[in-house]
């Protein structure tokens, strides 16, 4: 049963010590043996029957929101994503430029790759439209 109080241990790793975590660990682990001897007494082996607890256990979100933890916030990075985008197309624009007028003035060939170039922060402003 050593598998089983792993599994509760990291079940409520990232839950802050308190007594009501401690009792609540403590049923949900009372259960599983308990489930686990109901499985062997039909029949199942141990590593079977410890597998098919856990599986059937499931997550702990609902304990989680008992408990008072809060789930991280997701930032909106997206119109940073875009600004980033949109200097670092710029750059690599500028480096054709200079590339194409120093090495081969005559020929102008940087518009091309910077077609390519601007479907990076294309793309991202359209993400940021799509996330408003």
């Amino acid at each position: 049963m050593k598998k089983l109080k792993n599994h509760v241990e990291e079940l409520f790793k990232d839950i802050p010590e308190s007594e009501q975590k401690n009792a609540i660990k403590q049923e949900v682990l009372e259960n599983l043996e308990e489930k686990v001897w109901d499985l062997k007494a039909n029949g199942k082996e141990e590593e079977d029957a410890i597998n098919k607890a856990i599986v059937e256990f499931g997550d702990i979100e609902d304990l989680k929101k008992e408990l008072g933890v809060k789930q991280p916030i997701k930032k909106n990075m997206t119109k940073l994503n875009l600004g980033y985008s949109i200097w670092g197309s710029a750059l690599i624009i500028a480096l054709f430029l200079f590339i194409n007028l120093y090495y081969s003035p005559d020929v102008i060939w940087f518009v091309y790759p910077t077609f390519a170039v601007l479907w990076w922060p294309l793309t991202m402003y359209f993400k940021w439209q799509r996330s408003k």
